[in-house]
């Protein structure tokens, strides 16, 4: 089993969320929330700012916690064939500056805000439909049920 710590940035505003489009390693496109690995010793917290800058071309606030998601992904549905737990931590961020841009040298090839009613029509990540929830529920624990992955949502 393969393991990672991430970090996503929620950023809701005028009722669009920053989404950023990755190129799939088995083909194909799916959308996705800025963020990402976690390096050795690296805070959570200095993650999502920098994959935010990383992803996007943005400079990016973390105004709060929004909650953790722990899921392991069955080896016929992760991209690497092998079973794979992801902790993910996520924060709710506010822009401050920058300019959008797709990611020099990486797998986001855009970033775009979306309206969140058209999310639900996309080809995303379970992160989205989580970052989404633990916004708009903001349970106290930090936790959301597990969302169903299928059809339109991929891990």
């Amino acid at each position: 089993m393969s393991f990672r710590l991430a970090a996503y940035a929620l950023c809701v505003t005028d009722g669009r969320v920053l989404l950023a489009r990755h190129e799939s390693p088995r083909g194909g496109t799916t959308w996705s929330l800025p963020g990402g690995g976690v390096e050795h010793a690296e805070d959570p917290f200095d993650a999502v700012i920098r994959e935010v800058a990383e992803e996007t071309g943005y400079d990016a606030v973390v105004e709060r916690l929004l909650g953790v998601d722990s899921r392991v992904i069955p080896a016929a549905e992760a991209w690497s064939g092998r079973e794979h737990q992801n902790i993910g931590i996520f924060y709710q961020v506010r822009i401050t500056g920058g300019a959008l841009r797709p990611e020099p040298d990486g797998d986001v090839v855009e970033s775009v805000w979306t309206p969140i009613p058209a999310v639900a029509q996309l080809r995303r990540s379970a992160l989205v439909d989580v970052g989404l929830a633990l916004a708009r529920t903001r349970p106290a624990t930090g936790h959301v049920p597990p969302v169903p992955a299928g059809g339109l949502i991929q891990h």
